[in-house]
């Protein structure tokens, strides 16, 4: 079946790539791209950065042009759909209004996951994950001097090194005992708390908050042991929540996720799900999981468009990922999960590259390249052919371009 019409709810890298990859593939039906945003998908990405900053404009982050939905014939409608009635295949707009469809794609994303204390809800507080976070972020950022940042993961970390390119004062707050564990090796952690103390950011582990302090705004969080911080500005990056309400409430299968088998079908053979509202079987790790990527949302999309057209195609790419903190580019090969031996290749205390290697019973598994390109795309291309070489043939490897490969460290 390639006619029909097809919705495509969620305004967002996936959003996006299924419609274009619907018409790659052959789809000569109607295609309406739905979204809640006054605006065509953007990339995300930069949001923590330069358009955080103010270097780089909203209409230069656009996936595609507007032209490029005119000439597809990609209807793009700004809404927010409230009900999917499956039985008659047709959605319900907030305002009422229904459509019918042949066959549906969610792409409904995720949103920050709520900070659960008192004051969180104050004036100042901000949450970023669309284009209208980052900029009410901007906006209070004009009066601001004081930066406090709740979370050392990937976009609290980000978000501080921005804020410190733009001369702010920045403190950065997390429960954890090291930034970014939950998804990295200790001496990957202790890489980057040195670069952002280096850069003056004010960086607090294990660390308790209590409370956001202040009347009319946010002034200050309070910590467990009733320290306060002062802050102008509290930005939230504590994870997020996948959009699943919709599904579920339509009777699909959820779990951690909007559930999808290889080919990007939901429990229903009409409806598509990708991007960060889906759980998906990965080849990779032999389960079901739910990666936050811009990778996985864009792999998701031209399998679940493909399969759409009739064709037989399976979610197989290796999951890679990438963050940019300062000079630095952090590219991640595979899942770090199950490890019990880290290689790393370079100097953790002082330089300003590295490589981990995630180990499980002596076989590569993952990587973590820091401003070391041809050591991800090497290790990015054996992992994706399903080789996993020892400690001695990566040793051969990297080292040849890189400083002496550091003692072995185990798993925590």
């Amino acid at each position: 079946m390639t006619s029909g019409r097809v919705i495509v709810v969620g305004a967002s890298h996936a959003g996006a790539q299924l419609c274009t990859s619907l018409r790659q593939e052959g789809w000569r039906g109607e295609i309406v791209l739905v979204g809640d945003e006054p605006v065509l998908p953007y990339h995300h990405p930069p949001l923590s950065k330069t358009f955080l900053a103010g270097s780089t404009g909203l209409d230069e982050l656009l996936i595609r042009t507007p032209a490029f939905y005119a000439t597809q014939d990609i209807r793009v409608r700004q809404g927010r759909i409230t009900a999917i009635d499956r039985a008659a295949r047709r959605v319900q707009f907030d305002d009422g209004e229904t459509l019918d469809y042949g066959k549906l794609a969610l792409c409904l994303g995720a949103r920050p996951r709520p900070l659960p204390l008192p004051g969180g809800d104050l004036p100042g507080v901000h949450a970023l994950r669309n284009a209208a976070d980052s900029l009410a972020i901007r906006a209070d950022l004009a009066s601001a001097r004081h930066v406090v940042i709740i979370g050392a993961g990937y976009i609290g970390l980000e978000t501080a090194a921005s804020l410190r390119g733009l001369g702010l004062a920045v403190t950065v707050l997390e429960t954890a005992e090291r930034v970014l564990q939950r998804v990295t090796a200790p001496a990957v952690s202790a890489f980057y708390a040195r670069v952002h103390r280096e850069h003056g950011v004010q960086l607090r582990t294990g660390v308790t908050i209590a409370a956001l302090t202040g009347t009319d705004r946010v002034r200050g969080v309070q910590l467990a042991d009733g320290e306060v911080i002062a802050a102008d500005v509290v930005i939230v990056g504590i994870g997020v929540l996948p959009n699943v309400e919709l599904a579920a409430a339509a009777g699909l299968a959820v779990d951690n996720g909007i559930v999808i088998d290889a080919h990007g079908l939901t429990s229903d053979a009409d409806i598509v799900a990708a991007g960060d509202c889906a759980s998906h079987p990965c080849p990779f790790s032999g389960r079901h999981l739910r990666l936050e990527s811009v990778p996985n949302a864009g792999e998701h999309a031209k399998v679940a468009a493909a399969t759409l057209c009739g064709k037989d195609k399976a979610i197989s790419a290796l999951p890679w990922f990438w963050s940019d903190q300062y000079d630095l580019k952090l590219q991640i090969a595979g899942l770090n999960t199950g490890y019990d031996e880290v290689m790393v290749v370079g100097d953790a205390e002082r330089g300003r590259s590295l490589t981990a290697c995630y180990l499980h019973a002596g076989r590569l598994i993952a990587a973590d390249c820091i401003n070391r390109p041809q050591d991800f795309l090497r290790l990015r291309k054996l992992l994706g052919d399903r080789q996993s070489p020892d400690r001695a043939a990566l040793e051969a490897l990297l080292s040849p371009s890189a400083a002496p490969v550091s003692a072995r460290e185990t798993a925590p």
